[in-house]
């Protein structure tokens, strides 16, 4: 950039130094004083594609003429004249201006080189303070990329250039521009306030239209970052060149079945995109005017405006500024100059235009203007230390105008100006405006910036296109409620709806996509938009079924008990000694112990009370069950085995096998039931598969970790049936094995039953079934094996004789000698 610059100093140096010899009359673009400040309006647009061999400076007053820029122009000159005027503001100093029309972006730089050039030389790498230009600060251009062309220039020598125009965000870089300022807001804060819009109004399938310079590039980038995490889409977006085919565009917006158009564009791009679509018939769409054309004059008053549906737009707020009118009207007939110009490109050609016309013209852009000048004159106040009576330092430098310009705090026409750290003005408003049917911009609402955010608009005041409801721009319509989105396109506006299923539902505030799944504790039905809490349900202490159950099992205890004692008092008997002997009492102890596990089956279920509603039962019912392997073998070796092996019996006797069978049973199910329960434990568990409604509590048990703990049993069992089953034949009133495969028989019928309807039933009266059949294998072995044996003792004491034992054994002898 710094060898640019150089270039292009020497190229006009020799241009500049002839042209500012010259001498000639007073014009509007000059004024002599004591300070000056440049201004650049480009009261002249050049139209078409700047193109040419050679370089060359461009002749602004044979291009079109502005009269918005224009009357821009005149509202720097009247505001030097005011500031002039005042006593409190600059007294005794006078202020002057050197304005020039800035027409191009690459063909206007005599104007530029004037401003910064000393008795018509450039020295850039002259020493800050030797040899400067009367030139304080700058005012202008209009358009950012004319910013961005000419700024540079200004920045070498830290002079202030204070825009009113230019609101591309890299203006904002202080490493790049140090000396630039703005009185007009960012394009990030147009681009909030049409966000806000699009989000009032729901409309999430826009077109975004821009012109394809700075301005319009750096919007479309702010537009795009800012609509990343919102459910805003562009459809369509495309920039607006001169020779662009506008017929082609809007077949592709009615493609895509857009329905609103954001315009962010220059005033001269977005008119002949309105006109277009007067010309093309495009009708039913909502347009979104961002700043720069939303208060133009000519367009709202087009007859055929109201075809192409509703304008609304984003507006500057229009001050009044006093005394302006009667300034131009005092102007009026003294436009430019007639003579030879000052300077290249210091003539308006404006006698086409009336006073009322530049009154009327669009005022967007006006106050910034305004403030812009009263911004430098203020700084330049400080800087001179002026007071009441005047100013004490006569010296000042662009870089110590700057530093003050950067301190800028004042209040103008009821508005506050103040700069942040990156030269962008700290408060704002903006306006909310409709193209009315009277062809006027009428305010609807409005978006105020710091130090609050403020957003409003009347949306009865619009009249829409629809006949009063608000239109709809959606790729895919909302999604039924209970259905989520199922994005089916590169745009996440665009999808299909899909219902959630069972135990889901969909929270569009959260997640329109994705269907949530319930808790544990929730359930919900197809196309549910929350979940419901479910009942929780368990067999507490005092249900009636489940008190009949521990009943039993208190009944059993004391059963069991009184046997003991009964048992205890004949225990020289041969009743009892055939039962077993000290095993009864074993067996009798297990049994007492296994029915403590039925009283954990009611309840909530806790980590304690799961493992003691199985341990227990597991381990005592297999000691139990050893018991009678022990028992029904002993009968088939007494009356069967011993005859045929003798050294079986011998050995058996010797090496006491029963107690040997009954430790080794219940040692290897305490290691098994220690091992799987430390390996996973019975604990609370929330059955919600068998009710949608409801959670079950239950005590999980892991069947496969406890699968040796079950074969365990399963194995003595089957011996226990096997070895009794052999007895089957033995005497009648003798018959121990008989009773034992009765029991057997129960035993099996119980579980075999209760396994059948845990499968085919489903809720929490399972749990008292469970420990029904826990109950019933316990009384099966009490009352079908212990309680006959205390028949006999009690009422039939004559059986309980050693005589009467002798001799069923001793027929039972002859029986099988026969």
């Amino acid at each position: 950039m710094k060898h640019l610059l150089l270039v292009s100093v020497f190229v006009f140096e020799t241009f500049l130094h002839a042209l500012t010899q010259r001498t000639a009359p007073t014009s509007e673009f000059h004024l002599d004083g004591d300070f000056l400040i440049g201004g650049l309006f480009d009261i002249h647009y050049a139209s078409g594609p700047d193109r040419h061999v050679r370089p060359e400076v461009l002749e602004c007053s044979s291009q079109h003429f502005s009269i918005s820029n224009y009357r821009r122009f005149q509202l720097m000159r009247f505001t030097v004249e005011e500031i002039n005027n005042s006593t409190s503001l600059l007294p005794n100093v006078t202020l002057g201006y050197e304005m020039f029309d800035h027409c191009s972006d690459m063909r206007s730089f005599p104007g530029i080189f004037k401003l910064i050039s000393v008795n018509g030389q450039i020295q850039p790498w002259a020493e800050p303070t030797t040899r400067l230009s009367k030139v304080i600060a700058v005012v202008g251009p209009s358009t950012s990329t004319q910013a961005l062309t000419v700024a540079p220039f200004f920045m070498v020598d830290l002079i202030p250039m204070v825009n009113y125009g230019s609101s591309t965000s890299i203006f904002s870089k202080k490493a790049q521009f140090p000396s630039f300022l703005r009185t007009v807001h960012p394009n990030s804060a147009v681009i909030e306030v049409i966000v806000t819009i699009l989000k009032h109004f729901e409309w999430h399938w826009i077109a975004f239209l821009y012109t394809a310079d700075d301005h319009g590039n750096d919007g479309l980038d702010l537009f795009i970052n800012r609509i990343r995490d919102t459910e805003i889409c562009i459809a369509y977006t495309k920039d607006l060149n001169t020779d662009f085919n506008f017929s082609r565009m809007f077949q592709q917006i009615e493609l895509h079945h857009i329905h609103v158009i954001i315009v962010f564009a220059a005033e001269l791009a977005a008119e002949a995109l309105i006109e277009s679509a007067v010309r093309f018939n495009i009708t039913n769409k909502v347009w979104i005017a961002n700043d720069a054309w939303s208060l133009n004059k000519r367009l709202p008053k087009m007859k055929e405006i109201r075809n192409i549906g509703t304008v609304l737009g984003v507006a500057q707020s229009v001050v009044k500024v006093p005394g302006f009118g009667d300034f131009i009207h005092s102007a009026e007939g003294q436009c430019g100059y007639n003579g030879q110009q000052m300077f290249c490109n210091q003539i308006s050609n404006c006698s086409d235009w009336s006073a009322n016309d530049i009154l009327e013209a669009d005022p967007s852009f006006s106050f910034p203007v305004y403030s812009a000048v009263y911004a430098i004159a203020h700084a330049l106040h400080r800087t001179l230390q002026c007071g009441e009576g005047g100013c004490n330092n006569i010296t000042a430098y662009p870089k110590m105008v700057l530093t003050e310009l950067q301190k800028s705090n004042f209040t103008l026409l009821n508005r506050t100006i103040q700069f942040d750290k990156n030269g962008d003005l700290k408060f704002g408003l903006y306006f909310l405006v409709f193209w009315n049917h009277a062809g006027d911009a009428q305010r609807i609402g409005f978006y105020q910036f710091n130090p609050t955010v403020h957003f409003y608009i009347n949306s009865t005041e619009i009249l829409w296109y629809t006949n009063g409801e608000v239109p709809t721009s959606v790729c895919s319509p909302e999604c039924p409620e209970g259905y989520a989105r199922k994005q089916n396109d590169l745009h996440i506006c665009c999808f299909t709806c899909e219902i959630c299923p069972n135990e889901t539902y969909i929270n569009v505030t959260e997640d329109p996509y994705n269907c949530i799944s319930c808790k544990e504790t929730g359930w919900s039905k197809e196309g549910s938009t929350s979940c419901n809490l479910r009942l929780v349900e368990y067999i507490p202490f005092t249900d009636r079924g489940a008190v009949l159950i521990m009943l039993g099992a208190c009944t059993l205890v004391g059963l069991s008990g009184a046997i003991l004692v009964l048992f205890a008092i004949n225990y020289n008997t041969p009743v009892v000694r055939s039962a077993g002997g000290p095993m009864c009492f074993l067996s009798l102890g297990c049994l007492i112990l296994c029915s403590v596990s039925v009283f954990f089956y009611f309840g909530k279920p806790t980590n304690a009370s799961c493992i003691l509603r199985y341990f227990p039962f597991l381990l005592f019912f297999t000691v139990c069950l050893a018991c009678f392997v022990v028992r029904s073998f002993q009968i088939v070796c007494i009356f069967k085995i011993a005859a045929k092996f003798p050294k079986l019996q011998s050995w058996w006797t010797k090496y006491h096998g029963q107690w040997l069978l009954i430790t080794g049973a219940f040692t290897a199910q305490a290691l098994l039931l220690i091992i799987s329960f430390s390996y996973d434990p019975p604990g609370p568990y929330n059955e919600t598969t068998w009710h949608q409604n409801k959670i079950v509590l239950f005590c999980s048990l892991n069947l496969e970790a406890n699968s040796c703990t079950f074969l365990l049993l399963v194995l003595l069992g089957c011996l226990c049936f096997i070895f009794s089953y052999m007895g089957k034949d033995l005497p009648k009133n003798y018959n121990e094995a008989k009773a034992i495969t009765f029991c057997l028989l129960l035993l099996i019928l119980t579980w075999t039953l209760f396994v059948t309807i845990y499968m085919l039933y489903h809720g929490r009266f399972i749990q008292s079934l469970n420990a029904l059949a826990v109950l019933c294998s316990l009384y099966s072995f009490l009352l079908w094996y212990f309680l006959p044996k205390c028949y006999i003792i009690i009422f039939q004491s004559h059986k309980n004789t050693p005589q009467y034992f002798q001799g069923l054994i001793q027929n039972y002898t002859k029986t099988i000698s026969k």
